[in-house]
C-alpha cells in the first residue's frame, strides 16, 4: 500500500494501480486501495469503475468527506443527478462551509427543478480533480516502513441532510462573475437568515478580498474562526487575507493552524511556500513545496513554486522538470512555456530548444501569458513582440492600483529624486551607479535610495548610503509600505532600477507614489505600463523611430546610457595564460556572459571559428555544473575537443578579473542579448569586441557601448552571416595596445542625466 501510495504521487499511476488492485485482491474493503484506485479510474475518465470503487468507500467511511464528494463528481458526471444529492449533503453536514459542494448541490437542486437531468445538466467532474485524502507516509531512511496513512474515524450513522437555498446558486454564478456588488446582497441575505453561516462568510470573505477590501475580509474570517475554530479552511481564509496585507508572520501562523488541522491541504502548503519566499526564508520554502507535491504530484502551483526556488539555487535542469511537468498537465499554464525554455537555457540544454522558442512565440502572438519579459529577451529581438509579452505579463502581475498621488504639487527648495533598487551592492547595477550618486549636484537635488535588497556589508553598499541625501531600507517592509513612505517624503522624480528583474517590484509603482517615474538602467525594454512615464536611454539602444516599441516617453542621453564606475581600473599586472588555465598558444575567444544568453546559434558560429583555427580555444565564465556539462557535450556534436572550452574560475578581486581580459584576442557578444556591463568591462581593459545588433534594446547595448567609447578596434555587424568574418578581421589586425577611449566620467554623466530630469520636471 506505501509503495503504491508514493508511485501515485510521482505521477507514476499505473504501476500503482496495479499495487492498489494487488492490496484488494488481498483486502476488499481497504479504503484507502478502494479510494486511491478511484482516483486513477477518475483520470482514465473510467466513470463507471470509479462509481463502484467509491460506493463501499462511503459505506466503510461514511464520515470521509472526500470520499463523499468524489463520489458525488462522479455521479454527475455520468448524468445520475439525483443521486449526487445525498453524498454532497453529507459533505456539507461534515465540512459546513465546502462552497464548492454547496455549489453542485444548488446546482443539482436547480437541474432537478428544471426537469434537466442529463450529464450537461451539472459540469462533469474533470479528470483528476479529487485527490487522495492525506500524505502518504513512505519508508523511512532506515529502510523501516512508516505507519499506514489514517483516514477521518466512522461514524456510526450518516450525517443528517443539509437543505440549500435555491437562490444561493445564482450567488455563485453572480461571484465567478465578478458582479460583486449583487452577489453579497444575496450572500448578506443567508448571513441574515444565519449569522454564523460559514458558506455566506467565506464568500462574502472572497468577494471583499475581490474588491481590494482586506479589513472586511479579514473581519469574515475571523467570524468564521470564532464560529468553529475546527476549520481548516477558516484559518487558511484569514492567513490568505493577512497575507495580501503583507502581514506575513501572522499570515504563516494561520497558515500552519490550518495544515496542523488538515495536513493534505496543498493550498495551505502553497502559500506558505509564497510567504517564505517573500520573507527571504527559501530553504524552508522549498520544503514547503515539496510538502505540496508529495500531497499532490500534479499541483499546477506547487510545480510552479518549485521550479522558481530551484532556479533561484541554480538547480535549472531539476527546475525544467517541474515547468515541463506542468505543460503535460496544463499546456497553457500561465508562463510555464517561457520559464521551461529560460530554465533549459540557464542550464544549455538546448533538446527542443526550436520548440520551446516557437512555443513561446505563439503563445505571446495569441495574448497568452506564455513568458516573463527578461526570457523572452532571450529568445526574440523583435520589439513589437518584446511589448506584447511585457504587457501581458504587467497587466496580469501589476494592475494598477489606486494612485497615492493624486496631482499634489511640491513645492520643494530643491527637487527631490528618488533611486529604487535591490542591487545598492557588490553587484553590476550596483558597479554603475555608485559613482552616479555620489556625483549628484547636492546643490540642485535632493536624493533618496530606497533600498529593497541585501545588506551585504561591502564597500559598494557603504558608498552608496554615504551618497544619497537619504538612505532607507525597504527590504522587511510590504511594497505597499514602500510607496506610502515615499509619498509620505513627496518624492518628485523616482527612478526604478529594476523593472521586471529579480528582486524588483514593480507593484511600488503600480500604486503611483510620486508624479514622475522613470525606467532605468536594470531592465533593456519597456515596462509596458502607464505607470512609468518615461524610459532612460540613448539613440543607439532606442533610435530615431523606433518609440512605439516602447510605452514609456523615450529620454536620450548624449552618452551611452550605460554609465561607467571609473573608480576601479584593471589591475597593472596580467596574469600568465597557465594561471588562468589556457593553453600557452593559439586564439583566446572569449565570452564572459550569463549562461542563458548563450543559444545554439551562436554556438554553432563559435564552434565554426574553433574549427577555423587550430589551437584555439572558447574561454567562458565558470557555470554550474548542469551548463558546463552541456557545454562541453555540445561541443563534440561538433567535433571539438571539449578540453578546448575553458571555463574561467572566479578571482577574489574585481581589478584582477578585469585584468584577464587582457589575454583575450576577441570577445564574442551574444544576441539577441548582448553584454551589457560586461562590454564595459572588456573595452576598458582593452581587449576588443566583435557584436551583433538586433532590434531591441538588449541586443543593441553593446554596440552603443562600442560607439559612444570610440573602441574603433571592435566591430558592430547587423547581420549573422557577418559574424564569423568580424571576427576574423579583428583577429588578423595587430592589437594597438591600450586603446584611446573616450570615457564618460561619472560626473560627466551624472550631469547629463540632470540635465534631462530638469527637463521633465
Amino acid at each position: 500500500m506505501n509503495e503504491g501510495l508514493a508511485l501515485q504521487h510521482q505521477g507514476k499511476q499505473a504501476e500503482a494501480a496495479l499495487l492498489f488492485e494487488r492490496v484488494l485482491e488481498r483486502s476488499p474493503e481497504d479504503v484507502r486501495a478502494l479510494y486511491s484506485l478511484a482516483v486513477i479510474e477518475n483520470g482514465r475518465r473510467n466513470l463507471e469503475r470509479a462509481l463502484a470503487l467509491l460506493q463501499p468507500v462511503v459505506r466503510l467511511e461514511p464520515r470521509f468527506a472526500l470520499g463523499q464528494y468524489a463520489l458525488a463528481s462522479v455521479l454527475q458526471g455520468l448524468g445520475r443527478i439525483a443521486e449526487s444529492i445525498e453524498p454532497l449533503r453529507c459533505v456539507l453536514a461534515i465540512e459546513p462551509g465546502h462552497a464548492a459542494a454547496a455549489e453542485r448541490l444548488a446546482r443539482a437542486q436547480q437541474a432537478l427543478t428544471m426537469g434537466s437531468v442529463g450529464s450537461s445538466a451539472v459540469d462533469a467532474l474533470a479528470p483528476g480533480a479529487f485527490r487522495p485524502a492525506r500524505v502518504p507516509k513512505v519508508p523511512s531512511i532506515d529502510g523501516g516502513a512508516a505507519g499506514p496513512t489514517s483516514l477521518p474515524e466512522a461514524a456510526p450513522a450518516s450525517p443528517q441532510p443539509v437543505g440549500i437555498p435555491p437562490w444561493l446558486l445564482e450567488a455563485f454564478k453572480l461571484k465567478d462573475q465578478g458582479r460583486n456588488h449583487e452577489a453579497r446582497v444575496l450572500f448578506e441575505r443567508l448571513l441574515a437568515a444565519d449569522a454564523e453561516n460559514l458558506i455566506a462568510l467565506y464568500a462574502l470573505c472572497e468577494i471583499a478580498m475581490a474588491e481590494g477590501k482586506a479589513e472586511f475580509a479579514l473581519h469574515f474570517a475571523t467570524r468564521a474562526i470564532r464560529k468553529d475554530p475546527s476549520q481548516p479552511r477558516a484559518h487558511f481564509s484569514r492567513g490568505s487575507v493577512l497575507q495580501s496585507m503583507g502581514m506575513y508572520e501572522a499570515a504563516l501562523a494561520s497558515f500552519d493552524e490550518a495544515l496542523k488541522l488538515k495536513p493534505d491541504l496543498v493550498e495551505g502548503w502553497n502559500n506558505r511556500t509564497h510567504i517564505l519566499h517573500a520573507m527571504h526564508r527559501n530553504a524552508e520554502a522549498l520544503l514547503s513545496v515539496e510538502k505540496a507535491l508529495a500531497i499532490r504530484p500534479d499541483d499546477l502551483k506547487a510545480l510552479a513554486n518549485r521550479g522558481y526556488l530551484l532556479s533561484g539555487y541554480k538547480r535549472h535542469a531539476e527546475a525544467a522538470d517541474m515547468y515541463e511537468r506542468q505543460l503535460a498537465i496544463d499546456p497553457d499554464y500561465e508562463y510555464a512555456a517561457g520559464l521551461l525554455a529560460f530554465a533549459r537555457m540557464h542550464a544549455c540544454d538546448w533538446h527542443g530548444y526550436e520548440k520551446n522558442s516557437q512555443r513561446v512565440l505563439e503563445g505571446v502572438k495569441h495574448g497568452k501569458k506564455a513568458c516573463n519579459p527578461l526570457a523572452f529577451f532571450a529568445i526574440s529581438d523583435d520589439p513589437v513582440a518584446q511589448r506584447q509579452c511585457v504587457e501581458i505579463f504587467a497587466q496580469h502581475r501589476f494592475p494598477l492600483a489606486k494612485p497615492l498621488w493624486q496631482g499634489e504639487r511640491y513645492r520643494h527648495r530643491r527637487p527631490r529624486i528618488g533611486y529604487v533598487s535591490a542591487d545598492f551592492r557588490e553587484h553590476p547595477v550596483g558597479h554603475l551607479m555608485t559613482g552616479i550618486i555620489e556625483q549628484h549636484d547636492k546643490r540642485r537635488f535632493e536624493v533618496f535610495g530606497i533600498s529593497l535588497g541585501i545588506d551585504d556589508g561591502s564597500l559598494h553598499r557603504k558608498r552608496f548610503k554615504q551618497g544619497f541625501d537619504h538612505f532607507i531600507d525597504c527590504r522587511e517592509r510590504t511594497s505597499a509600505e514602500t510607496a506610502q513612505i515615499m509619498r509620505a517624503m513627496e518624492l518628485d522624480l523616482v527612478i526604478d532600477l529594476g523593472g521586471y528583474t529579480s528582486d524588483a517590484r514593480p507593484d511600488i509603482f503600480a500604486m503611483r507614489p510620486a508624479p514622475i517615474q522613470v525606467n532605468y538602467l536594470g531592465f533593456p525594454g519597456t515596462m509596458g505600463m502607464p505607470f512609468m512615464d518615461y524610459i532612460l536611454a540613448d539613440a543607439v539602444v532606442i533610435p530615431e523611430g523606433n518609440e512605439a516599441y516602447y510605452q514609456e516617453k523615450v529620454l536620450r542621453l548624449p552618452c551611452c546610457y550605460l554609465p561607467i564606475d571609473d573608480t576601479i581600473q584593471a589591475a597593472e599586472r596580467t596574469p600568465t595564460r597557465s594561471e588562468c588555465g589556457l593553453p600557452e598558444s593559439g586564439a583566446v575567444f572569449c565570452s564572459f556572459n550569463h549562461d542563458y544568453k548563450i543559444n545554439p546559434a551562436m554556438w554553432a558560429i563559435w564552434m565554426a571559428l574553433l574549427r577555423e583555427h587550430a589551437g584555439s580555444v572558447l574561454w567562458l565564465m565558470k557555470l554550474h555544473e548542469d551548463a558546463m556539462t552541456n557545454l562541453r557535450a555540445r561541443a563534440v556534436d561538433f567535433d571539438i575537443d571539449p578540453d578546448r572550452i575553458v571555463f574561467a574560475t572566479r578571482v577574489p578581486r574585481i581589478e584582477d578579473h578585469l585584468a584577464r581580459y587582457r589575454l583575450a584576442d576577441v570577445f564574442l557578444d551574444t544576441t539577441p542579448y548582448n553584454a551589457h556591463s560586461t562590454a564595459t568591462d572588456v573595452l576598458r581593459a582593452g581587449a576588443r569586441i566583435v557584436t551583433l545588433s538586433g532590434r531591441s534594446f538588449a541586443s543593441r547595448v553593446a554596440g552603443s557601448v562600442i560607439k559612444h567609447m570610440g573602441a574603433n578596434e571592435s566591430i558592430v555587424v547587423d547581420d549573422p552571416a557577418k559574424y564569423q568574418d568580424a571576427v576574423n578581421t579583428v583577429l588578423n589586425t595587430t592589437r594597438s595596445g591600450k586603446q584611446s577611449l573616450r570615457m564618460t566620467t561619472a560626473k560627466e554623466h551624472c550631469q547629463a542625466m540632470e540635465e534631462v530630469f530638469w527637463g521633465v520636471l
